[in-house]
């Protein structure tokens, strides 16, 4: 059972605490929250979708792309001298 003494220290550890005064402030701070959490849960999405490509495009690598310039789509007659 709680005594007479934890009860006062607890009522004053809350009235120092710094809670919102009216409901409007506390639900823009809610809604701010939320938004944050939000963007931060899509840039993480983003970022682990990038390394998930990265590492699936780097074990599927053909012997043709340790060469410089593999993947370049130029005419044939580039660098020929013609």
């Amino acid at each position: 059972m709680k005594s007479g003494s934890e009860d006062v220290v607890a009522e004053s550890a809350l009235k120092a605490l710094p809670f919102p005064e009216e409901e409007e402030e506390s639900t823009l701070i809610k809604t701010v929250g939320w938004v944050s959490a939000g963007l931060g849960a899509v840039a993480l999405g983003l970022f682990i979708g990038r390394e998930l490509r990265q590492r699936y495009k780097f074990n599927r690598r053909t012997p043709y792309d340790f060469y410089s310039h593999s993947g370049d789509e130029q005419g044939v007659d580039f660098g020929l001298g013609i």
